[in-house]
């Protein structure tokens, strides 16, 4: 640049004005707009400051409740030191954060008027945006408090403050919680209802949800008895009186007084669902029965469409968080049907195994905790009824074992190891390494189940091997119905017990390495390579290239053979004999048992046949249990499975996961999503784009598939976030570009590699 004469005496002050000028743009006073703060979230908890009254969200402030007298719910934080989180948007690729700022407040007032007296972070020099720690002044039982962030970025921004953010502190105080979100409540309304006899109606809700039904009723006499049915299942337009297993109807009779008047009908408590082992329902719900259909029998009066409310209850669940669409209609029907009962099953708060026992079960949350994950921005329902299991833990000894891989998901999605600090030593225990043998398998036939080893997990029973449910002749089925364990030979050593001990300790290993426990992941590791290779050695049939159930049998499952193949145990060369004997088996699994099943077939990169049964339309498919009349997915496949089954089963959710997670090919590389794997193994299917939720922000995707010829992936991946994509691998003169630019690329088997993409909108393309 030339200056001109006149201004070269001043140029020390142009000097001081160009450096104040470069120096704002590397960190400008104003904020840029294309960086911002969104999602605040205290101890994981999205939206912690939103109040309901009687599970109904109102727009009241949680520092206005305390001079109101209503029923109000809330979530309230339980911890001494809260963890706080932000998601973080940005208009610009490849963003990353580099600092952040903190403040935490009494009052409105003092946090607005920048004079946090409770805690000022300062700048602070980092790129995490979750998991950090509360470090202010000690906070108060019962009290409220206003907070809020800004953030730096590696292009030189800065952000505007965050909107202001509350929570409200709990009675007690302690070192570690998992706190919750209350149960709430939504108005819905028949999507039809047809009258016919001239007094009698049929509603039709649209899907079954667990709630209780509010009507008004209009009586000229008060003398006029009307009767209610609720069911789950209807026949011939009207509600089904006798649907059999564990599917719900029931009745209750009306006698409305005069006029015109609102009725709640309360739901009679079930014996069964209600008993010590249940968890029960919140009083600010009361009691509720899963229905989609409500008869009214005997009313010779117009009824309306807003004349009949459900009061559905559900943890809070915001559908909009994620989609899936594509191609194929039988998949996406699968998908709002597997995708819809993890909302629909919340009813408690925890995850239970459907509404005839309302337990939980380990078995049921390591499916419904990834079908959660994969669908909402939601960690704690899943890490709270985890840690009830930690200490009430159920018979199975498959299911002891699966606290381990579940506790794991919960740091690889959150990125949070509190709860494996918390819960370390149970964890431990919960492998069962000390029912192992010299060769490292572990045994409930052995006489090694001692009172020692049932205190340290926390059981005071029985446990067994279960290895899928149910087992032949349970419920009254003829033995030459083979239940849902394809015929399993059960022996002394069991290859799925033994499959789930050697996933727990490779598990374990991991997070004593999280935990810098050094001696203990060198342990545990060891331990885990060692029954590796004993279980390949002795349960691996060599000449005919499967797992045999056991030691003493010489019986091949399909359960021996996918759940090694689902924890990574079958040596690269045994890989296709073993895919072969799965494919031959079919879907001889419940629908438990899928999700295992799905997990192999797609780790072992067979996306065609996961797509197959994904898709099938069989007895033993979703597509079933859509036919039958669900709109949850069922405990079992068909009444011919399982004759006590229940529509209302999230432990049939698999889709829900496996499409985001295996089709889609979205998971965490790193915890906390730092970094991303975008997989995708579309098969034949030609379309597909999704949302999906992270801790760290959205993932948006899609892909144009023509099969051997091209693939079009489009991507938006959240700030703060790195990516490795897989695209197919063609041949080595295929065209590999990068929003329209050639790109290097990795070859790893029949993928195409692109490594570490940064943050932001990106379109990647193969061509052969």
């Amino acid at each position: 640049m030339i200056i001109p004469p006149i201004l070269l005496k001043y140029k020390h002050i142009l000097l001081i004005i160009f450096v104040l000028f470069n120096s704002s743009n590397i960190y400008p006073k104003n904020p840029q707009s294309s960086l911002s703060v969104e999602n605040l979230s205290v101890n994981m908890l999205f939206n912690a400051e939103q109040v309901y009254i009687n599970g109904y969200p109102t727009v009241t402030q949680l520092h206005e409740t305390f001079n109101q007298k209503e029923n109000f719910q809330f979530a309230t934080i339980s911890t001494k030191t809260p963890i706080l989180g932000w998601i973080i948007k940005s208009e610009k690729n490849s963003t990353t954060q580099t600092a952040y700022r903190i403040t935490v407040a009494s009052t409105l007032d003092k946090l607005l008027s920048d004079n946090p007296d409770l805690w000022d972070s300062r700048t602070v020099n980092s790129s995490e945006s979750s998991n950090i720690s509360y470090q202010g002044l000690p906070l108060e039982p019962e009290n409220v408090y206003f907070w809020r962030v800004k953030v730096w970025d590696n292009h030189g921004n800065e952000s505007a403050f965050s909107k202001t953010a509350q929570f409200i502190t709990a009675k007690t105080l302690t070192n570690y919680g998992t706190d919750r979100h209350p149960v709430q409540k939504q108005d819905e309304y028949p999507v039809e209802i047809e009258q016919f006899d001239k007094v009698n109606y049929f509603a039709d809700f649209g899907k079954s949800a667990f709630g209780r039904i509010r009507i008004n009723l209009f009586s000229k006499t008060g003398t006029d008895t009307i009767k209610l049915h609720l069911g789950e299942s209807q026949i011939n337009g009207r509600v089904n009186r006798e649907p059999g297993g564990s599917i719900r109807y029931s009745q209750y009779t009306i006698v409305p007084k005069s006029g015109l008047n609102s009725y709640v009908i309360t739901i009679k408590p079930d014996e069964k669902n209600t008993g010590s082992q249940a968890i029960l329902i919140p009083e600010h719900i009361g009691e509720v029965t899963p229905f989609r259909y409500c008869e009214i029998e005997n009313y010779k009066y117009p009824l309306q469409d807003k004349d009949i409310v459900r009061e559905t209850a559900y943890y809070p669940f915001d559908e909009t968080e994620s989609y899936f669409i594509s191609s194929n209609t039988i998949l996406n029907q699968i998908w709002e049907l597997s995708k819809y009962s993890i909302k629909a099953t919340s009813f408690l708060g925890v995850y239970v195994d459907g509404d005839r026992e309302r337990i939980p079960y380990e078995a049921d949350v390591t499916i419904n905790q990834l079908s959660h994950y994969s669908n909402a921005r939601e960690y704690n329902m899943a890490r709270y009824t985890h840690e009830y299991l930690i200490n009430n833990p159920t018979w199975p000894t498959e299911w002891i074992l699966q606290s381990v891989l579940i506790a794991w998901e919960d740091y690889k999605y959150t990125g949070n190891k509190h709860s494996l600090e918390q819960f370390y030593s149970d964890l431990k225990a919960k492998t069962l390494i000390e029912l192992s043998d010299d060769s490292g398998f572990i045994s409930t036939r052995t006489g090694k189940v001692t009172p020692e080893v049932m205190n340290s997990i926390n059981y005071n029973g029985n446990i067994r091997d279960i290895v899928d449910w149910p087992h032949p002749g349970s419920f009254g089925m003829v033995d030459d119905k083979k239940g849902e364990t394809d015929g399993f030979v059960f022996t002394d050593i069991n290859t799925v017990v033994n499959a789930f001990h050697y996933r727990a300790l490779e598990l374990i290993s991991k997070i004593a390495k999280t935990l810098e426990k050094d001696e203990d992941y060198n342990y545990y590791s060891q331990r885990a390579s060692s029954l590796k290779k004993a279980f390949n050695e002795k349960l691996f049939d060599k000449i005919r290239g499967v797992y045999k159930d056991g030691l003493d049998t010489d019986h091949a499952s399909l359960h021996a053979n996918m759940f090694p193949l689902a924890f990574g145990m079958v040596d690269e060369k045994n890989k296709e004999s073993v895919l072969e004997f799965i494919r031959l088996r079919g879907m001889a699994c419940s629908v438990y048992g899928s999700q295992f099943l799905l997990d192999g077939i797609y780790d072992a990169d067979d996306a065609d046949y996961g797509l197959e049964l994904l898709t099938s339309t069989g007895k033993r498919s979703w597509y079933n249990m859509i036919r039958i009349g669900s709109t949850i997915t069922t405990e079992a496949w068909d009444d011919i499975f399982k004759p006590n089954q229940d529509w209302n089963h999230a432990w049939g959710s698999a889709p829900a996961n496996i499409i985001p997670r295996k089709l889609m090919g979205i998971e965490p590389m790193e915890p906390g999503f730092s970094k991303i794997r975008i997989k995708p193994q579309p098969a034949t299917l030609k379309t597909a784009s999704i949302k999906y939720p992270t801790i760290k922000g959205d993932i948006f995707m899609e892909f144009i598939n023509y099969p051997v010829e091209s693939f079009e992936l489009s991507v938006e991946i959240p700030a703060n976030t790195t990516a490795d994509i897989y695209l197919p691998y063609y041949s080595k003169k295929q065209k590999v570009k990068m929003n329209d630019k050639l790109v290097k690329s990795s070859h790893d088997n029949n993928f195409t590699v692109i490594e570490s993409v940064g943050s932001g909108k990106w379109v990647f393309s193969v061509t052969r």
